[in-house]
């Protein structure tokens, strides 16, 4: 397994084996370069999965500034939904997969499946088929995540640390992050939490 320590990846002598982790945490909590920073000192060849889609300038911006931040060397695939199934056709020789980050995922998902929702709609928001939706998403990565004979590396926030939303989408969002980040933990060799920065280690 990946051995990390005070924030620092250690080079790991065997790649061989099945490893996931789960790195999670706040808005800038530093969780996307910890996550790099694992992938980089590892020694092999780095699939990058990236979920965000460029739908305005400011995001256009950041996926621009984080491609900019990521090894040359590394090859991207740039999927919004069906990860993992895309995923098991593209991910050839890759000794690291690393997937930031599953809040973008979860969001596109919901917005692809709630195109009807209308802020101050009660009715506007179907969150049995968005949940329908985010499972088989999943259970989809999951059995690619079983599949990879290495490193596997996914980030996503952790969004339930503050206030409840004070719209329905976004308890929707907010709930549904969750329970996929509860899902994933289960079945994680090693999950973090990022504090300022800083990693914690809560498993494995």
């Amino acid at each position: 397994m990946a051995t990390v320590k005070n924030g620092e990846g250690k080079k790991r002598s065997n790649l061989a084996g099945r490893n996931f982790i789960l790195i999670l945490g706040g808005a800038r909590s530093g969780k996307s370069r910890f996550a790099q920073q694992i992938a980089e000192n590892q020694g092999g060849k780095v699939l990058f999965v990236a979920t965000g889609q460029a739908l305005d300038d400011e995001m256009a911006l950041r996926i621009t500034e984080h491609k900019r931040k990521r090894p040359q060397n590394w090859r991207t695939l740039e999927i919004a939904i069906g990860v993992g199934q895309e995923l098991e056709q593209q991910v050839a020789d890759a000794d690291i997969v690393l997937l930031d980050c599953l809040t973008l995922l979860v969001s596109n998902i919901i917005l692809d499946t709630m195109k009807a929702f209308k802020v101050g709609s009660p009715g506007g928001t179907d969150f049995a088929e968005a949940e329908r939706h985010v499972t088989s998403e999943l259970e989809g990565l999951n059995i690619c995540i079983n599949k990879h004979n290495g490193i596997f590396i996914i980030v996503s926030n952790e969004v339930g640390l503050g206030l409840v939303p004070d719209n329905k989408l976004g308890r929707v969002y907010r709930d549904l992050l969750g329970r996929a980040n509860q899902f994933l933990a289960q079945y994680a060799d090693e999950v973090y939490f990022m504090v300022s920065g800083i990693p914690v280690k809560i498993k494995g």
